[in-house]
């Protein structure tokens, strides 16, 4: 029977399968370890040329004879796993490898490659060219004949060793230290306890050299999981958690460990690369590099968050292959890397409620230690406010802050508007909206918040104020000096007129400043310097300022107060107000007659120029601006307290 069609496989599949598929030195020599597990090698020894020409990686595994380098080593493609008793190697190891593609990747970081095998007392080798792969495309060949070795050129007597030469130098990474970290993470059956030992220039890698443990704070195993803690010297809390779903499989089971650091800037390494991730493992060796990302979790702990866990279950021999070409990612729609998401968002959630916890207690016992202002204040807040703001500096603490400085600052301004929210009632919503520092910056700039920020600043400036007003007074100041304090504070005269300052409230001297109408007599024109108008409200104010110690008659202030008033409204007529509310304040150091002897003619009298029109006097409105702003007084106390505390953090 004549085959109708015919799928073939051009050898320019091995661009893509291995010359352009990894990017990086870690990702290579994890294939290169992988196949020393699954050849049941003890020890791995890795070398590195100073000069960046050549690396070798030798193993004392089985070894591989000219049919096995034949039919298994050079077949792109080779399924070990489905081989009779293809599961696990010899010595009952697990099979890494899987695919048959990893041999490609040493394409990646070098042009040539030189393969040494023993086995049964024989030693062969061979030698394959990124040129001479491209040479047979070019000719169309249906297969690469790699080179082989002379005898004499063949090194090994056991195992098999692996050169690479004509090294891609900007493949090789920063060096033989940062490489040994690298492998570390990539696997975790690496170590005596495993019997399978792979040094880098003679230096062994360990588990220590992942160096995320040693990070961690505060640590959660699952099941019975005991990771080696002896240089975990920054450990504070530990805490064990299932490792399974209820309804999985009895098979499925996670391994492993979760932690978080104390600070964000702890998992940042130059030469492990960033820890900030969990490294999921299969059978031993790297699966998906980090599948935090995955979770699509923005809150703060997993800015902390580091670990390594192992789920075989993902690499089932009798289940779909769900690993990438490259062995670094998953294929995501897979049942069982979906009920890995699940486990573990359902885990973290039972991580961020204790880490919330730990840190809140650690924190506070660590920020009183440092402060003693910090603590101070804690100690002194109302028990109904202490949990809130020992959670607020908590949070501060969690911010992903790099600079130790910079934190208190964050710790002066977060008291600051704690203290502030608690006089709004308002602290709980306050310390919910810390997510960020973003978000906590954008809550201080809010327009409530701001308006609360100027609290302090309002203290100061109303205790001034009456200071410096009762100073003047006292020294009997110059009118025009009187005048000029007075209106730059017209709170004085009248609290409801507080805010007046932040109501666009306009100053106008009657002539100077004023509208000039044509047909006014220089009576009219009131140009006097102890004279001030304002608007207020819809309100037109004018005030007369008398000297402290001069003595007034009831019917002199009668006229003053109605020629001000008929001025006024002649002015304002002419800008088309026929109706205008205006109010004349005289104020006074001595007392007039009528003030004691007839209250009720002054009360008419004072009506009779415009409502609201009175007479005040200078003793009254110190005492009157004391009341008013009691509240200021007490809280300025507080304040210069807390200001004192702040100061010292």
């Amino acid at each position: 029977m004549t085959d109708t069609y015919k799928m073939t496989v051009d050898l320019n599949v091995l661009d893509h399968l291995g010359i352009n598929l990894y990017s990086n030195i870690a990702a290579v020599l994890t294939e290169a370890v992988a196949n020393a597990w699954d050849a049941d090698a003890e020890k791995v020894d890795i070398r590195i040329d100073p000069d960046g020409k050549w690396i070798e990686i030798a193993d004392d595994g089985m070894g591989m004879s000219v049919a096995d380098m034949n039919d298994k080593y050079l077949r792109v493609g080779y399924r070990r796993r489905e081989e009779v008793s293809g599961r696990v190697t010899p010595k009952g190891r697990p099979v890494m490898g899987r695919k048959g593609l990893g041999k490609l990747s040493l394409f990646s970081i070098a042009d040539t490659i030189e393969v040494h095998s023993a086995k049964d007392g024989g030693a062969h080798g061979l030698r394959m060219t990124v040129s001479g792969i491209h040479d047979s495309v070019r000719d169309q060949k249906p297969f690469y004949s790699p080179e082989p070795l002379a005898a004499g050129e063949v090194t090994v007597m056991k195992g098999t060793k692996i050169i690479l030469k004509d090294v891609k130098r900007q493949r090789l990474g920063p060096g033989a230290t940062a490489l040994r970290k690298r492998l570390a993470r990539r696997f975790s059956v690496v170590g005596d306890v495993h019997g399978f030992k792979v040094e880098i220039d003679g230096q062994p890698i360990t588990a220590a050299d992942r160096g995320d443990l040693a990070t961690v704070q505060f640590l959660w195993t699952f099941g019975t999981e005991k990771p080696d803690l002896t240089a975990s010297s920054q450990l504070k809390e530990k805490e064990a958690l299932s490792d399974r779903f209820d309804g999985w499989d009895a098979t499925w089971r996670v391994k492993g460990w979760i932690g978080t650091a104390r600070k964000p800037k702890d998992l940042e390494s130059t030469e492990a690369g960033n820890m900030n991730g969990i490294v999921v493992f299969a059978r031993g060796r790297l699966f998906h590099e980090n599948i935090l990302d995955k979770l699509n979790d923005a809150r703060i702990y997993t800015k902390y968050l580091t670990g390594q866990i192992e789920a075989d279950f993902l690499d089932i021999d009798d289940k779909p292959d769900i690993a990438t070409s490259d062995r670094q990612r998953v294929q995501e729609d897979d049942e069982r890397y979906q009920q890995l998401l699940a486990f573990l968002r359902s885990r973290l959630t039972q991580v961020e409620s204790r880490w919330n916890e730990w840190r809140r207690k650690h924190e506070i016992e660590k920020a009183k230690e440092t402060s003693p202002a910090l603590a101070e204040w804690l100690d002194g807040l109302p028990e109904g406010f202490r949990k809130s703001a020992e959670e607020l500096i908590a949070k501060l603490s969690a911010l992903p802050i790099d600079d130790e400085d910079d934190r208190k600052v964050l710790y002066r301004h977060g008291i600051l508007a704690f203290e502030r929210m608690k006089l709004r009632g308002s602290t709980d919503e306050f310390i919910a909206s810390i997510a960020s520092v973003d978000k906590l910056l954008t809550l201080l700039a809010d327009r409530d918040s701001l308006e609360a920020s100027l609290y302090r600043d309002i203290v100061r400036s109303r205790l001034g104020a009456i200071q410096e007003f009762q100073k003047i007074v006292d020294e009997d100041a110059k009118e025009k000096v009187l005048q000029k304090y007075l209106f730059d504070h017209l709170w004085l005269l009248d609290p409801a007129w507080e805010r007046a300052s932040g109501s666009e409230l306009m100053e106008k001297r009657l002539v100077t400043e004023g509208v000039i109408v044509e047909d006014f007599n220089e009576k009219e024109k009131l140009g006097r310097v102890d004279i001030a108008y304002r608007t207020y409200a819809g309100k037109h104010i004018i005030v007369e300022l008398k000297k402290a110690g001069r003595v007034m008659k009831l019917l002199e202030l009668q006229e003053q107060g109605q020629r001000y008033v008929d001025t006024l409204r002649k002015i304002l007529l002419q800008q088309g107000d026929s109706s205008p509310n205006i109010e004349v304040v005289f104020v006074l150091g001595k007392s007039i007659e009528e003030e004691k002897a007839n209250p009720d003619r002054l009360k008419s009298s004072m009506a009779a120029i415009s409502p609201g029109s009175r007479i005040a006097h200078y003793d009254t409105l110190i005492r009157g601006a004391q009341e008013a702003y009691e509240q200021y007084l007490k809280a300025s106390k507080e304040l210069d307290r807390l200001e004192k505390l702040v100061n010292q953090i």
